[in-house]
């Protein structure tokens, strides 16, 4: 009747993390006669900011291996620089961690804090297993509150949204800013998505949230603790989607299969005989 006893034990296991970031700003003043007054000079040279971002992660060891998206801990813009990471935990214990390795294409990132004491951590499910209407729990730090729980089901499975990850679990679990890292759980409390984006006009949540499955997560994320650069296989095709015009010329089934636009010499598509 309650998620409250399994939420007792995973919660420990979610975190906060921040960055300290400098970016890089146009002197607003430039090229006035002001612009000398107010630090830029009349040659616009650009000014240096403090930025902060938020998100959330999840040890996976309790030495202190986290897991979180790129994107939390990745320069929020054009010449920033990040100057350093903080992982938090609910007991309000700060840490700073060193960046182990990234995946932008995936939006996957292994951080490493180093405790003085064992932490809870929790373990990766099977998400192959997963089924639309299966209950999952979502945790994390939405727009810094503190974490924060919120429950739903699987409405979709296998999303893709265009951003190089073509299996999302889409969930109607509350997923705001400042949830992206967190974990989704299955019943048995184990993580089968790792929260990555919201679909939203108002950048709120609206009932659709997406979670990297942990099918695809886990070999990622291994790969980056190991301090190894993900590798991923080259077809050297160029296809796209069979249109309903396109299907009608060529007197083939409507949105059925993919239409070859070209296929790269010497590489697998033509190695396997695929022709355009």
């Amino acid at each position: 009747q309650s998620f409250a006893d399994m939420v007792a034990k995973l919660q420990p296991a979610v975190v906060n993390i921040s960055t300290k970031q400098r970016v890089q700003v146009q002197n607003p003043f430039s090229g006035t006669p002001f612009g000398d007054l107010f630090g830029g000079g009349a040659g616009g040279a650009p000014q240096t900011r403090q930025a902060q971002s938020l998100g959330s992660g999840f040890l996976i060891s309790a030495d202190g291996y986290v897991v979180t998206n790129n994107h939390v801990v990745a320069p929020g813009a054009r010449g920033a620089r990040v100057d350093s990471v903080t992982v938090s935990l609910t007991d309000g214990t700060e840490y700073d961690a060193k960046v182990v390795g990234t995946d932008v294409r995936s939006d996957l990132a292994v951080l490493k804090i180093t405790p003085k004491k064992p932490l809870p951590f929790v373990k990766f499910g099977d998400s192959t297993k997963a089924r639309v209407g299966d209950w999952v729990l979502a945790i994390g730090q939405p727009f810094g509150l503190g974490s924060t729980v919120t429950a739903g089901i699987i409405s979709a499975l296998h999303r893709d949204t265009g951003s190089g990850v073509d299996r999302f679990i889409q969930t109607d679990a509350s997923i705001n800013q400042g949830n992206s890292g967190g974990p989704m759980f299955d019943m048995n409390g184990n993580v089968i998505g790792i929260n990555s984006q919201i679909l939203s006009p108002t950048g709120g949540n609206v009932g659709i949230g997406f979670a990297i499955p942990s099918e695809q997560a886990v070999t990622i994320i291994e790969t980056l603790r190991s301090g190894q650069t993900v590798k991923r296989g080259y077809l050297g095709i160029q296809i796209s989607p069979l249109s309903e015009d396109m299907a009608d010329s060529l007197g083939l089934p409507k949105k059925r299969g993919e239409f070859v636009q070209g296929v790269e010499p010497g590489k697998g598509a033509d190695k396997a005989g695929i022709k355009a």
